[in-house]
Order: structure tokens, then C-alpha cells, then sequence
């Protein structure tokens, strides 16, 4: 498009939006033209709470750099369509409804997320809905342009070597640590009792004397309790499968599952909505109590398995692998998998915080080679279990280093390199692309050069 079909494009564009303001009465106004694509105000008011909701961080003048942001996306958008980008609709369907749950659950209701937004929740979906599909495209064109960056082991040096060492990370104290379960045995009397509960429950839903939401509020031991129980849209791999075989069975929303056994507990289940291979639905989960004397026996039984393991009678990778409940660790000699989202994950490092906490409570003064005393901790099901725990490796809080954090080093020297093509790749775009800046936004220090011509 020549120079002046943008400007005229830029005109008719700014007067098109100028006649909706007056008759509408609505205030908005275009900030930045970016080739054929205007960014208006009202979308730097909408992309600065999507910002904020999500917590992350805005360097420095938000209307300075957020209409910048967007210009950077429109122009990765405009690749997408060069490079014939596609996106799969049921991801992005995934991944709103993980937003939205993330988002209510922020706020404290659907309500307050509405108010929030000024709009209703239709409205809030579909925006939400644009903003993954758009990302989802940006992050196909950098995969293909900048996904294959690998450095050679003396890149990555000459990296280390150039970087100055307050520049360089603290890497806190990691610990590896194998572990040992027994789950205590549940007298059969407490199963029956919150089977019956549940079961009494179902009757006063089916008889319309109280209703499945306010019941799961008042009783369910599952965080969705909050929420009256619901989950949320999910796809059946993203529940355990007791759960879901019972769960996408369900087609009558005002009928009740039966109760169902999971390794949470025991749950019955309520159908809300299904949207192709997505449900929505709302659960009540009660777990049987373990008595004292059932937590202690299973303490017990491990501090002999302690014992054995001291008298090098069986090492702890057998104890693991034959005598523990951990179905997670078992099978590879007890040794836990950090599954955060940090630099650990898939290793077995973790930090202190990464731990179960009742783990770390027990692990932080120990050495390695030292095996603790049982002690009862919540695992990641939310059931009470008995376990030993040792520490396989310890390394102390230091700078990073490239001898003993090679893959930190590593990653942070190629995020370096694939940033800098970025960089390059955008500046060329910048340089080739009409950019028209509303004077009133133009007093900005900018990332990149250029959009000012």
C-alpha cells in the first residue's frame, strides 16, 4: 500500500471512529496506526486490566508501554498470516476456560469479574476467546523464526564469560529427596459413613429440598467447594479417570451420579453443560477420617522399614520400590520429580518451597546420606499419609555457576540469542511498516526505534 492510500486509509479509519464517538457518545479515539491495523484507546484500557489481573509487571508508563505491546502484536499478527499460522479451536477453547475459572476464582465470583470488566460474561468470554487465539498465532511465528536456537558448549562459555557477576542468578538451596509412603488403613465404617452422607445428599437434590451448589458449598472438602462445586470446562484426560468415566456418562443435568471412588475420595456429580469433548461439572468430595490409631500403626510400620534400611538389612531404594504406596516414586527408587514451573522442573531438584510443605518442615536442617523419622504429611491428593524421606543431594544457596548450573546457564544464553533475533527481526518490521502516533501519545521513551518517522 502506497503512502498516501495509508494516510487516506489513516483518515477514514480516525473519522469512521470519530462519527461512532458522536453518535454514540461513547470516548474513544485511534493512538497508533500500525500498517492497516489502528489501536485505540479503549483497547489500551482493556490490555492494562488484563495486565493487572494477571499480575504481571508493566515497565514504566503503562500508556507508553502497552500501545507499544500491541503494536509488536499486530505486527507477529500480520506475520502469521504470511507464514499461514493455524491454531487449533479446542486448544484455545482449553485454554479459555482455564482463564476464566483462574479468573473467578481471582475475584471471588462471576459477578465480580463482570464488574470488573464493565461487560457481562458473554462478552468478557469471547474478548478473553480473541486474546488466546491472537496469542496462540504470535507464538507460531516465533516458534517458527526463532524456536530451533541451539548454542554449542563454547557459545554458552563465551556467554558466561561475558555476563558481569552481579548480573549472574542466586540459585537457592536445591535438595534431592527420595521418599517412602504408607498409607494408614480407613476402618470400613468410615467408608460406609460418607458414602451414606453422600447418599443422603443425592435424595435431598433429587427431591428438590436443597440444591447441589449450596450443598457442596456447606460440606465438599474440595477447593471448588467455594464455587458451589464446579469445575469448570474440562476435557476427560485432564480428570482422574474414575472420575470422568462416571462424569461424561452424566446427560440429564438435573440428575445425580452415584457415589463414586476416587484416590481424592469419595465424590458424587452433577452435570452443568458439555461442549463437544469439554464438560462442566459440579462435585461434592468427602474423605473418610482416619483414626489415630490408624496413623499411628502406619507409623510404626515404617519406622521398622526405617530401621530395617539403617541395619542394611534392605536399602531404600528396595524399601521404595516393594514396600511404598507412592505410585509417583515408587517405580523410580523413591525419587521425588519436581513438577513446578520453575528452572527444577523435570529434574530432581527442588527448593524448599517447591517441596510438600510438611516435607520441607522435616528436610531443612537434614545432611546428606540422613534418613528422617516417620512423620504424617497431606500428599498431593489431600490425603493423610505416613512417610521417611532422605536426602540424596543438598547444594547450598550460590551464585550460578557454569560447572554446577550448566543448563541454567544454558538456557539463559540462548533465551539471550532468541531475543535478539526477536529484536533484530522486529526492528526490521518497525523499519518497513507505517507507523502514525497521535501526537498526544508521542512524548514516550520506546523499546524500538522507528515507530517514529
Amino acid at each position: 500500500m502506497k503512502y498516501s492510500v495509508k494516510i487516506l486509509f489513516f483518515l477514514v479509519a480516525f473519522a469512521t471512529v470519530s462519527n461512532l464517538v458522536a453518535q454514540n457518545n461513547i470516548i474513544d479515539e485511534i493512538v497508533w496506526v500500525v500498517g492497516d491495523e489502528a489501536i485505540l484507546k479503549s483497547e489500551v484500557e482493556e490490555y492494562r486490566k488484563e495486565i493487572l489481573m494477571q499480575n504481571q509487571r508493566i515497565e514504566g508508563d503503562p500508556y507508553c508501554f502497552i500501545p507499544e505491546q500491541l503494536a509488536i502484536r499486530k505486527l507477529f499478527l500480520d506475520q502469521s498470516k504470511l507464514d499461514s499460522i493455524q491454531v487449533q479451536e479446542s486448544t484455545v477453547m482449553r485454554q479459555l476456560e482455564y482463564l476464566i475459572n483462574e479468573y473467578i476464582a481471582s475475584t471471588g465470583s462471576a459477578e465480580r469479574l463482570e464488574e470488573y470488566y464493565g461487560k457481562n460474561m458473554a462478552a468478557i468470554r469471547e474478548d478473553l476467546r480473541e486474546q488466546i487465539r491472537e496469542q496462540q498465532l504470535v507464538e507460531g511465528v516465533q516458534q517458527k523464526h526463532f524456536g530451533n536456537v541451539q548454542l554449542t558448549p563454547s557459545e554458552i562459555r563465551k556467554y558466561y564469560n561475558s555476563l558481569p557477576q552481579d548480573s549472574l542468578p542466586f540459585i537457592p538451596t536445591t535438595l534431592e529427596v527420595q521418599i517412602i509412603t504408607m498409607e494408614p488403613k480407613i476402618p470400613l465404617q468410615e467408608i460406609d459413613k460418607v458414602k451414606e452422607r453422600l447418599r443422603e445428599f443425592t435424595e435431598q437434590v433429587n427431591n428438590g429440598e436443597r440444591e447441589f451448589s449450596t450443598l457442596a458449598l456447606l460440606h465438599s472438602e474440595d477447593n471448588s467447594a467455594v464455587k458451589g462445586g464446579e469445575l469448570g470446562f474440562m476435557t476427560r484426560s485432564q480428570l482422574v479417570p474414575e472420575f470422568a468415566n462416571v462424569a461424561f456418562a452424566l446427560n440429564d443435568p438435573k440428575k445425580v451420579s452415584n457415589v463414586v471412588e476416587s484416590e481424592y475420595g469419595f465424590h458424587i456429580i452433577q452435570l452443568i453443560e458439555r461442549r463437544g469433548d469439554m464438560g462442566n461439572f459440579r462435585h461434592i468430595l468427602l474423605k473418610p477420617k482416619i483414626p489415630q490409631e490408624s496413623l499411628d500403626t502406619a507409623l510404626v510400620r515404617l519406622d521398622s522399614i526405617r530401621n530395617g534400611i539403617l541395619q542394611k538389612k534392605i536399602t531404600f531404594e528396595e524399601a521404595a520400590t516393594y514396600l511404598s504406596a507412592d505410585k509417583e516414586t515408587r517405580n523410580n527408587k523413591g525419587i521425588m520429580v519436581n513438577n513446578t514451573r520453575s528452572s527444577n522442573s523435570g529434574t530432581p531438584r527442588f527448593a524448599l518451597n517447591e517441596l510438600n510443605q510438611d516435607i520441607a518442615k522435616v528436610v531443612g536442617e537434614m545432611k546428606p546420606g540422613e534418613i528422617s523419622k516417620p512423620f504424617i504429611m497431606i500428599n498431593d491428593k489431600g490425603r493423610q499419609v505416613a512417610a521417611i524421606v532422605k536426602i540424596t543431594a543438598r547444594n547450598e544457596g550460590h551464585k550460578a555457576n557454569i560447572n554446577n548450573d550448566y543448563q541454567i546457564i544454558k538456557q539463559m544464553a540462548e533465551n539471550a540469542r532468541r531475543q535478539k533475533l526477536v529484536d533484530e527481526w522486529l526492528q526490521d518490521k518497525i523499519n518497513k511498516t507505517y507507523v502514525r502516533i497521535d501526537p498526544a501519545w508521542q512524548g514516550c521513551e520506546l523499546k524500538y526505534k522507528g515507530w517514529l518517522k
